[in-house]
């Protein structure tokens, strides 16, 4: 039995697919029952447990042969990094208290660096604070998610414009949710060996102009990426309901990003993802 946490997000319904596709027994924790429905149809067991309930979460891990974890964040939170650390700290108290014996625990780009990165700082702190509370864990460090033009699509298609904080031709690894899961879920299955390190990549580059160009070709009609000075990062992202601090850290990491200060720790072993950047676009389309 394998546990998925964030099995009604992107990374996680993508682990969940990929075991039942290699019928393997898979539990998952949701807030409520409904949320769950569809799972539970395909034979997924289905628990009801808040990730703040360290006891609840304890014994939804107990058992498992392996947990895929990730701490879903409240950018609305006032204070919002240290709102995030003490939910790490809670997931990994149950962690530690279930006595599993392996995590894969979705991280990000950069969580090597210490300071300068925006909300990947709660990723490293999550590294960290699990390092601790599990003999083997497994880190997945993906890079920028191809699922996050998705909110964007609208502008696309009724004005013909991309809005970015990347600058439209720099070329930034990007990577579906799909791959993402798919690797985490082999990963649990592999079972752990220690602290395991895996960054992760699409299969290759791509900037914010190709986006642009190759979403055009789908809706069939000009799109052009629309560069928004990163000035713009805190009130863009306070109009979508973030905290001023939340808002501000995604300043720096998008400042961070945009001088290359954010990278790989192991470029030469980064995995590289199956979905491309146009199928990735498709399936955003259709949906």
């Amino acid at each position: 039995m394998y546990v998925v946490v964030g099995a009604t997000g992107n990374t996680g319904s993508a682990v969940v697919e990929t075991l039942l596709s290699r019928k393997q027994p898979v539990r998952i924790v949701v807030r409520s029952a409904d949320k769950g429905a569809a799972w539970k149809a395909k034979g997924v067991e289905i628990v009801v447990a808040s990730l703040d309930d360290v006891s609840s979460l304890a014994t939804v891990f107990e058992g498992a042969k392996g947990v895929y974890l990730l701490v879903p964040p409240n950018y609305g939170a006032a204070a919002w990094l240290a709102d995030q650390r003490a939910r790490m700290d809670r997931a990994a108290e149950a962690v530690k208290k279930s006595g599993i014996s392996h995590v894969v625990f979705l991280s990000s780009v950069g969580g090597h660096i210490a300071e300068g990165t925006g909300p990947i700082k709660a990723a490293r702190y999550g590294e960290q604070t699990l390092g601790k509370s599990v003999s083997n864990l497994t880190i997945l460090r993906p890079c920028y998610f191809m699922d996050n033009w998705a909110p964007v699509l609208g502008v696309a298609k009724g004005q013909g414009v991309l809005p970015t904080f990347i600058a439209p031709q720099a070329m930034v690894p990007m990577i579906s949710t799909r791959d993402i899961g798919r690797v985490g879920a082999e990963q649990l299955m592999a079972g752990g060996k220690g602290k395991q390190i895996v960054e992760l990549a699409g299969p290759e580059e791509y900037s914010p102009d190709q986006v642009a160009a190759a979403l055009g070709r789908i809706l069939g009609k000009p799109v052009t990426a629309q560069h928004a000075p990163l000035s713009a990062v805190v009130p863009t992202f306070k109009s979508f309901g973030f905290s001023d601090e939340a808002a501000k850290l995604f300043e720096e990491m998008y400042t961070a990003f945009s001088t290359g200060a954010i990278g790989y720790e192991h470029p030469a072993s980064v995995i590289r993802g199956r979905v491309t950047l146009a199928e990735a676009l498709k399936a955003f389309v259709k949906a």
